[in-house]
C-alpha cells in the first residue's frame, strides 16, 4: 500500500464513519484511497466548513471529529474552524495535504506552512515525511484530540508521502508519549479538602463549564447538586448540562447572563468552577469577585487552573471521574437559608423582567417606540418549548446568541454554540455535523441574516446529502451586535453595519429546494412553529425583528 492507503486504513480503525472536507491535487491520492474504505465522506463548500461540521459532529457524537482538505488556500482557509475548536476545546483532526516535500520552502504553486501559522491553535501538529510514520503519528494524533484538555491536532501530509510505499503496515494498540500524560484521576486528599469545605460553607454554588459535556458529566454533576442541595450556576458552554427549570440551577453567569446567577455567584461564600477557565465572557472581574470566597477549580488541564484566578483548592482531573468520587463520600451541611434566598433573587428578576416586557408593550401601543417584527426574547423560547426534549439547539454567534442563551429553556437537549472565538457563521456548518451525528434526532440552527450570509453556500451540502438541518434566521437586516455597540458607545453613529434587505431568502431556500417559512405576526408564532418543526426535512424559517431590538 502507499501513504494515503495507510492514511484511510488508520482513520477506519479508529472507527471513523465520516470525513467532512473538500479536496485538490495536494490530497488527491487520499481522496482516491478513502474510496476503498466504508467512511462516508461529505463535500462541504468552504473549507472553514469543513472543521465546523466535523465540531459539531464531535460535540454530538463524543468521537474525533475529521476534517480532510487541500494545501494552500485549502488549509488556510480551514484556519478558522481551527481556532474556533481549539478555543471550545473540541476534538478534532484535521489532515492538510501539501506540496511535494522536496519543494517545500520554495513559495512553489499552492504551499502554505500550515503547521506553522496554527502553532497557537492546535493542540499538536505533524508534518509528515515518511510514509512508514502515518500509523504512529495518527494513533498519536487521536489520543491527543481526545484526551486531557480535548482539541484539534494536525497532521500535514505531503502528497509525494502520500505516494510512497510502504511494505509493512502495523497499526499501534497503545500510545505512549513520554511529554504528555495528562491526569485523570483527581487527586484524593485535593477531593477530600473539597467536601470539608462544603461542610463548612454557607453559600456554596457550583459554575458549570463547557468541560462538564466534554466529560460526559452532566448526569454525575446533577446527581451531586441534588444528593447535596448545592446551588448551581453555568457558563455559556455549560449550558443545557442542567435542566432551565431545575429548582436548583440559577441560569447563566456573565455580562449576558441571569442577574440573579450574577449574585449568586456575588454572594456566595464558595465557588467551585468546574470545567470553566474563569474567562471574561463568564467573570469580568475574577479577583473582585473571588475575593473572600473560597475558590475551587476543578479542570482537566492543569494550565487553566489558576491562570486568571487563584484558586483555594486546584483539583486537577477529568470531571466525571472526579465528581464519581464526590458522590461516593457522604457529608452534612444545611444550605436551605441559602437556597430560600437565591429563590427570592430569582423571583425578583423575574418580576422586573415581566415589568419591562409589560413597559415594552406600552410604549409600542403608545408609538413611542415604532418596534416592528417578532420579539425574539419570546420567540427563543417559544421556539425551545416547541422542540424536541432532546432536541440539538445551535446558536450562532450575534444578537442571536445573546438571546438564545438568555430565553433557551433546556430539558434534556443539548445547546452548542462558538464560545471561546466567537465565529460567525458557526450554527449551520455545526448544525449539520450533529445531525450526521444524531440523525435521529432534531437539529436546529438559529443565527442572524449577517452570520447566514457568512456559510450559507452549506445549503448545498445539505441538500445534496439529504441531511434534514432545521435553520431558523432571524432576519433585521443589520450586523445588530455591532449596531447595538454603536448606539451605546458611539451614541448612535453607525458605521458599515447595514446589511440591506437582500438576499430573498425564499428564493435562496428554492434554489437549494429547501422548505421555506417565514414569520412576521407574533399571533402565528406557535403554528408556524408547529409547521416548521412537523416533519424531519430540511426548512428555512425566516423571523423578521426589528433592528431597534436589544440584547
Amino acid at each position: 500500500m502507499n501513504g494515503a492507503d495507510a492514511m484511510v486504513k488508520c482513520l477506519a480503525a479508529e472507527g471513523v464513519e465520516y470525513v467532512f472536507g473538500y479536496p485538490g491535487v495536494a490530497i488527491c491520492p487520499f481522496y482516491d484511497s478513502i474510496l476503498q474504505t466504508e467512511i462516508h465522506t461529505v463535500l462541504i463548500r468552504q473549507e472553514q466548513c469543513a472543521a465546523h461540521a466535523a465540531s459539531g459532529y464531535a460535540r454530538i457524537s463524543g468521537k474525533v471529529g475529521v476534517a480532510v482538505v487541500t494545501s494552500g488556500p485549502g488549509a488556510t482557509n480551514l484556519i478558522t474552524g481551527i481556532a474556533t475548536a481549539f478555543a471550545d476545546s473540541i476534538p478534532l483532526v484535521c489532515i492538510t495535504g501539501q506540496v511535494d516535500s522536496k519543494m517545500m520552502g520554495s513559495d512553489v504553486f499552492q504551499e502554505a506552512d500550515i503547521s506553522g501559522a496554527c502553532e497557537s491553535f492546535v493542540k499538536y501538529s505533524y508534518i509528515v515525511r515518511n510514509a512508514a510514520d502515518i500509523p504512529r503519528i495518527v494513533k498519536e494524533a487521536f489520543y491527543i484530540a481526545n484526551t486531557g484538555r480535548r482539541g484539534p491536532v494536525l497532521i500535514d501530509l505531503p502528497i509525494d508521502v502520500q505516494q510512497q510505499t510502504i511494505r509493512h503496515f502495523s497499526y499501534p494498540e497503545s500510545v505512549n508519549l513520554r511529554t504528555y500524560k495528562p491526569t485523570v484521576t483527581g487527586h484524593a486528599v485535593q477531593i477530600k479538602k473539597v467536601i470539608t469545605q462544603l461542610e463548612r460553607a454557607k453559600r456554596p454554588i457550583i459554575c458549570v463549564g463547557g468541560g462538564v459535556h466534554l466529560s460526559g458529566a452532566a448526569a454525575e454533576v446533577i446527581r451531586f447538586i441534588e444528593k447535596n442541595d448545592i446551588p448551581a450556576v453555568s457558563t455559556m458552554m455549560g449550558l443545557s448540562a442542567i435542566p432551565t427549570e431545575h429548582p436548583l440551577f440559577y441560569g447563566m453567569v456573565g455580562n449576558n447572563g441571569k442577574p440573579y446567577g450574577n449574585r449568586a455567584m456575588n454572594n456566595a461564600d464558595m465557588v467551585i468552577m468546574v470545567g470553566a477557565r474563569v474567562a471574561d465572557r463568564s467573570i469580568s472581574q475574577p479577583d473582585l469577585i473571588m475575593e473572600n470566597k473560597i475558590l475551587v477549580h476543578i479542570d482537566v488541564d492543569p494550565a487553566e487552573i489558576g491562570k486568571n484566578a487563584g484558586p483555594t483548592i486546584p483539583l486537577v482531573g477529568d470531571i466525571k471521574h472526579v465528581f464519581e468520587e464526590f458522590n461516593k463520600i457522604d457529608f452534612k451541611a444545611d444550605y436551605t437559608d441559602w437556597i430560600d434566598q437565591l429563590d427570592g433573587y430569582k423571583d425578583d428578576a423575574r418580576d422586573a423582567k415581566r415589568r419591562r416586557m409589560f413597559q415594552r408593550e406600552e410604549e409600542i401601543l403608545a408609538h413611542q417606540k415604532d418596534l416592528t417584527g417578532i420579539n425574539p426574547v419570546q420567540f427563543i423560547r417559544q421556539l425551545s418549548l416547541a422542540m424536541k426534549e432532546d432536541a440539538v439547539y445551535v446558536a450562532d454567534v450575534g444578537q442571536n446568541q445573546m438571546w438564545s442563551c438568555s430565553n433557551y429553556v433546556a430539558r434534556g437537549g443539548r445547546f452548542m454554540t462558538s464560545g471561546g472565538m466567537g465565529t460567525m457563521g458557526y450554527a449551520l456548518p455545526a448544525a449539520m455535523g450533529a445531525k450526521v451525528a444524531a440523525p435521529g434526532r432534531q437539529v436546529v440552527g438559529v443565527c442572524g441574516d449577517g452570520g447566514f450570509q457568512m456559510t450559507m453556500q452549506e445549503l448545498a451540502t445539505i441538500s445534496q446529502y439529504n441531511i434534514p438541518v432545521k435553520l431558523v434566521i432571524l432576519k433585521n437586516t443589520v450586523l445588530g451586535l455591532v449596531r447595538q455597540y454603536q448606539h451605546y458607545n458611539y451614541k448612535d453613529r453607525y458605521s458599515v453595519i447595514d446589511l440591506g434587505s437582500k438576499p430573498d431568502l425564499s428564493l435562496i431556500a428554492q434554489a437549494y429546494g429547501i422548505g421555506y417559512l417565514r414569520l412576521d405576526n407574533s399571533l402565528k408564532t406557535d403554528s408556524t412553529l408547529a409547521a416548521f418543526l412537523a416533519e424531519d426535512k430540511s426548512m428555512i424559517l425566516e423571523v423578521d425583528v426589528d433592528r431597534d431590538e436589544l440584547c
